[in-house]
């Protein structure tokens, strides 16, 4: 029996591993994929740090190591390239019993899961959340459903009619409820378990040596229709995220830009928990590589490639999954812990990025006009800002009745705004940092993790680097 197995080798668990090794304990980190990183490594290269003075411990580690690595001052390179990102990573797991491939976790008194997913929080039997709730469930103004036709970059400008000829749906749009009046419904504010869309986030370069787009087996230029009536709507010279030299090596790390983008917004990926992820992946890799490849038959895409150093010069590994399951723990955190920054007794890091809730649907309406007219609109942006907020242990452990050896610090108890926020990868390799810390010390006193010393916890930490306080 070993003392701590930390499953999922994400940023956040690789630094719990490090933690829980570097405070005595014996340490395994089993990870189901063949890569360590998580998304940091796997296409999530230029990342979202918000407030870098909250940004301590083995984070900052991670990221002077960045710096170092290519000569330059803290926080001036963007992100390191993913191969880079994933050297560094494994450097800091020297010493710790890495184990690839392999879904099964060796009895340990303490399991922390780091995974994306909360697949070993599900199979403990910890309760959980999924997706967008009421607005009323937590008193939260920016829960539930929202306004399809909110201005913003993601969303449309222009009318884009979202049915063919024969009337059926284009590609890529979910159908809404319908009122007694054939009105799509709002029901704002309502949860209905939507989960922020899911991409590859690709890694291409404008290099000499790239590998240029292929048409993709089964690939149907009909499935990118709207794409077109878009791009012939507002002109092709639209931009659509690719910014020259944003990563080191000519590389570009490609984000969500515009209505039409990487991210997948059929609504798929609410069947990836409990359905066949694979086949899910399988759906979004079709996507990814047919967006890419019609952009580049229309000319758009001129002088770009995959560079052959990534990912074998193709799509990452890593499926971008925003968001899935989130604990029912000691603690649910809300956007009243994130706006109001109370005073946690029992804080162990700092969150301070926005809270960053990118589109959850499209779908369509019609426009309030003196005709019945049709248009296409993107659901569930926000970009709400916060100021730097404390995240209590207690969000990391479950309540007692339903586990005593097991914290979550990547899927932890919050909200889902709480959470859009939390899921910042730095911020979460501080909670993954404080999860290792923690369960190093319930498993050398042999205690529950709920009973954990928090103050000596929270020195622990301090000694270690990070920052508790604003």
């Amino acid at each position: 029996m070993t003392d701590v197995v930390v499953y999922g080798a994400t940023a956040c668990g690789v630094m719990a591993a490090v933690a829980a090794h570097a405070a005595g304990a014996r340490t395994v980190l089993a990870e189901p994929g063949r890569h360590v990183g998580g998304m940091v490594s796997g296409g999530l290269s230029w990342t979202d740090v918000g407030d870098t003075r909250v940004l301590g411990g083995l984070c900052r580690r991670f990221y002077d190591a960045v710096a170092d690595h290519y000569d330059a001052p803290l926080w001036e390179v963007k992100g390191p390239e993913p191969h880079v990102a994933e050297r560094l990573f494994e450097a800091m797991l020297d010493g710790v019993d890495v184990r690839l491939g392999t879904d099964d976790l060796p009895d340990a008194a303490v399991v922390v899961d780091a995974s994306y997913e909360g697949d070993a929080m599900a199979a403990a039997g910890v309760p959980f959340a999924v997706g967008r709730e009421s607005c009323d469930l937590h008193g939260e103004r920016w829960a539930g459903r929202q306004p399809a036709y909110r201005p913003s970059r993601h969303n449309f400008s222009v009318v884009i009619d979202p049915f063919r000829d024969d009337g059926s749906l284009l590609p890529g749009i979910r159908e809404p409820e319908l009122d007694q009046h054939g009105w799509p419904e709002e029901r704002l504010g309502q949860g209905d378990g939507g989960l922020q869309a899911f991409a590859y986030r690709v890694c291409l370069t404008h290099g000499d040596e790239r590998v240029p787009f292929v048409r993709p087996a089964g690939y149907d230029d009909h499935e990118f229709e709207l794409l077109r009536r878009y791009l012939d709507a507002t002109g092709d010279g639209q931009p659509l995220g690719f910014v020259r030299d944003l990563l080191p090596g000519a590389k570009c790390d490609v984000n969500s830009i515009g209505p039409v983008s990487l991210n997948v917004l059929d609504g798929s990926n609410r069947d990836y928990l409990d359905g066949d992820r694979e086949a899910v992946r399988a759906h979004h890799r079709r996507y990814t590589l047919g967006f890419l490849f019609f952009l580049g038959e229309r000319g758009l895409l001129d002088g770009w490639g995959f560079p052959p150093d990534e990912f074998d010069g193709g799509l990452p590994h890593q499926l971008y999954v925003r968001d899935a399951r989130r604990m029912l723990g000691e603690h649910v955190l809300t956007e009243h812990d994130l706006f109001t920054a109370p005073q946690q007794e029992d804080v162990v890091a700092l969150g301070s990025y926005n809270i960053d809730l990118r589109e959850v649907e499209r779908t369509w309406r019609y426009l309030p006009e003196y005709e019945r007219t049709p248009a296409v609109f993107n659901e569930g942006y926000l970009s709400v800002a916060v100021p730097p907020y404390p995240i209590p242990y207690r969000s990391l452990t479950p309540r007692r009745e339903d586990s005593e050896r097991l914290l979550v610090p990547l899927c932890l108890s919050a909200s889902h705004v709480a959470f859009a926020s939390v899921r910042m990868e730095p911020t979460l390799m501080l909670l993954g940092q404080a999860a290792g810390t923690a369960a190093a010390q319930a498993a050398r006193r042999g205690v529950a993790v709920q009973d954990v010393d928090v103050a000596r916890l929270q020195d622990d930490l301090r000694d270690a680097g990070a920052v508790l306080a604003a």
